[in-house]
């Protein structure tokens, strides 16, 4: 069956989902859940050392390194998945399983304490798999209910949704969090609710998105159900050195995402430690930088339409080049709201754009869009696993979360020299010879 492309209703239904799993963006990576884990994690006997399974570990070492497990695991997972689901031609129960896999797992975070750290990291991490699973199945609809000339547009709305029912969650959740003696519970019983409304709104939401997305796709049942996967990835990998542009933009935004996800995971452990800000100041920093966001996603997008998808991407990294300048020497006040209003800025504009850039960039006759996915999909978390895992090391190495700002700005520089080979312009040349 044909799918139509940009019928309102499809397209509603795909950006749905952004506002459905977006509150385990807001809500358990950045908001409340570090916040909490750092919380109990912290005791007069060891300090921020934890004792994870036998050894100890600095909190947000722990952390960051859950973070890169995350990642690692959704990396190696994500060519497999795809590969049964082209198999199988289900690609939407997919991304109904590992949506619910996520709800199911942040869900049971409401039984993290202080005696459940190792069990508390687990639940974490496979709230984490679930996530970065169901989008890779997510981000690969794009180029099949939309045309080109409206991708840009179509997926600055998706990540505008997903930040507005994340900031809603997140606003009825600190109301309890802040408010919490006033309603009789304890300030981690409430932080502990956050965690369970986060799954069943993800789960409750997931719903619309699954029975408006398109149901009947097209079987491929040639080769192993298992193993296509990687040869699916393997003949992408061709693919790739045969497009220059496609490849270029993957080294480059290797390299700035590196550096966007590590800020975005691990600003929260930064802000406490480094800047020694507060919790409801933390709080409310997050709420700015999500609501600057939204501006963030269409200001890029109107900024792509006039001067092409790789200069706005350029001007964003150089932007992400001056915070982490700026993080560097920030203090509390004035200059920390101006550094994380900056960040909100382009932390949403930069996503929007890579998904609707690579999407551009993909052979314009394929029909493998879970397979392009993946492969895109297995970049980003490979990214993230060495952004997280060096902020961790070096914050391991040297004692001081600073010195990670090092590494992550010159990722972000290193980002630019790949992006600037790329033709900034609406509509690329997909099949222009190496």
């Amino acid at each position: 069956m044909q799918t139509t492309k940009n019928d309102p209703k499809t397209i509603n239904a795909w950006c749905t989902y952004d506002w459905a799993n977006s509150v385990y963006s807001l809500t358990i990576t950045t908001a409340i859940f570090p916040e909490y884990f750092l919380g109990i994690t912290k005791n007069e006997a060891n300090g921020n050392l934890v004792n994870f399974f036998g050894f100890l570990i600095p909190n947000t070492v722990l952390y960051s390194w859950a973070v890169s497990i995350v990642f690692l695991v959704a990396a190696i997972l994500s060519p497999f998945l795809t590969s049964i689901a082209d198999y199988s031609g289900q690609k939407k129960s997919f991304m109904k399983m590992s949506c619910y896999v996520g709800a199911l797992a942040c869900a049971a975070l409401y039984f993290l304490n202080e005696n459940t750290i190792e069990f508390g990291v687990l639940a974490f991490i496979l709230a984490g798999i679930g996530y970065s699973s169901s989008i890779v199945f997510y981000n690969s609809y794009l180029p099949e209910i939309a045309t080109e000339d409206q991708y840009d547009r179509i997926s600055a709305k998706g990540y505008t949704w997903g930040y507005i029912g994340s900031v809603l969650l997140l606003i009825i959740n600190l109301v309890c969090v802040i408010f919490h003696e006033k309603i009789g519970v304890t300030v981690g019983f409430a932080s502990r609710l956050s965690f369970l409304t986060v799954g069943v709104w993800w789960f409750t939401f997931g719903q619309i998105s699954f029975m408006g997305l398109p149901k009947v796709q097209e079987k491929n049942n040639s080769g192993h159900m298992l193993t296509n996967g990687l040869k699916e990835l393997n003949k992408v990998w061709k693919n790739v050195q045969k497009l220059p542009l496609l490849k270029r933009f993957l080294v480059g935004f290797f390299f700035y995402n590196m550096g966007v996800q590590t800020v975005m995971y691990l600003a929260p452990l930064f802000a406490k430690e480094v800047i020694k800000i507060e919790t409801e100041e933390l709080i409310g920093t997050i709420l700015l930088i999500q609501l600057v966001a939204i501006a963030g996603a269409y200001t890029l997008n109107i900024l792509s339409n006039k001067v092409g998808n790789t200069k706005a991407l350029i001007i964003g990294v150089i932007v992400w080049i001056l915070i982490c300048c700026m993080g560097y020497v920030v203090k509390p006040g004035l200059s920390f709201y101006i550094l994380a209003g900056s960040i909100g800025f382009v932390m949403g504009g930069v996503q929007s754009l890579s998904r609707a850039t690579y999407s551009k960039l993909m052979p314009v006759d394929t029909k493998d869009h879970a397979s392009y996915f993946s492969f895109f999909d297995v970049v980003d978390k490979m990214s993230i696993v060495l952004g997280t895992f060096s902020y961790g090391l070096i914050r391991q190495m040297t004692g001081d979360m600073r010195n990670s700002l090092i590494a992550l700005g010159t990722y972000f520089v290193i980002s630019i020299f790949f992006l600037r080979l790329i033709p900034s312009k609406q509509v690329y040349d997909t099949q222009l010879p190496e």
